[in-house]
């Protein structure tokens, strides 16, 4: 076999799977580790996977991005972590925008509800949750769903926002590195964040240790745009370090 049409099962199986074995491709491919641990580095310079202790995982790009069922199975009590930390920086906002994703929907939830909220929301699975509050008015902004995550885009859900001053943004995205800020692979999706950002006064990234890093398609945002980074233990402190030079606050829960 040769070492293009490798790489192509390699990445097929991690991008099927959410994870590449280094052992079990190996004898599925029926060749020595270590040519597949030579693959995953070229993958991985090529931008399609992130190595991972014994094997790799896939970065989300303009071709490929994972769904919320994928997201709501993976590193889940980090993410549970992630969004308790996140939603005691609530401070006094009353009105505060929540991304779609698993992490920013585990964010509103962790919202305390004592205090009349103001909830701005692309996502329907979101939406829904908060509506059952009697304490929270919820906005659901209209526009096109896309069926990955369940959350509206497009012209009529930018207008919406731009309509707006909200007090604070929990935005999450697909990667974020210090070299290219925060990125997702969908430019409609990267139109949304951005818009959400530029009507918020107060800006929160949140995800997992795994988003660190990465770089997807479309930028929408840069480091310094954001008052918070809310990740888990999974960053090294060395690397919060680098990201708090840039000027949010990092905070590993």
């Amino acid at each position: 076999m040769r070492a293009e049409e490798r790489k192509r099962r390699i990445l097929a199986r991690a991008r099927a799977d959410g994870r590449v074995d280094v052992v079990e491709m190996a004898q599925e491919l029926r060749v020595a580790p270590e040519t597949v641990r030579r693959d995953l580095r070229v993958l991985d310079e090529h931008g399609l996977v992130r190595r991972t202790h014994g094997g790799g995982v896939p970065v989300e790009s303009a071709g490929f991005e994972t769904g919320l069922r994928f997201r709501a199975g993976s590193h889940v009590p980090e993410k549970r972590r992630i969004a308790k930390a996140a939603a005691e920086r609530l401070d006094d906002a009353e009105t505060v925008f929540i991304d779609e994703g698993y992490t920013p929907q585990l964010v509103a939830e962790a919202l305390p509800t004592t205090n009349p909220l103001t909830i701005i929301t692309a996502s329907l699975p979101t939406a829904a949750a908060m509506s059952e509050h009697p304490s929270c008015t919820v906005l659901l902004l209209g526009g096109r769903v896309r069926g990955h995550t369940l959350a509206t885009v497009d012209h009529w859900t930018t207008r919406m926002l731009g309509e707006m001053v909200i007090d604070l943004a929990y935005i999450g995205a697909n990667g974020i590195s210090r070299e290219h800020g925060l990125t997702t692979p969908d430019p409609a999706v990267g139109a949304v964040k951005a818009k959400a950002l530029s009507s918020s006064r107060r800006k929160i990234f949140v995800g997992t240790h795994t988003k660190f890093g990465v770089s997807s398609f479309h930028r929408f945002a840069e480091v310094s745009d954001l008052e918070a980074v809310v990740t888990d233990s999974g960053l090294s402190a060395h690397e919060a370090h680098r990201y708090t030079l840039l000027g949010p606050k990092v905070i590993r829960a």
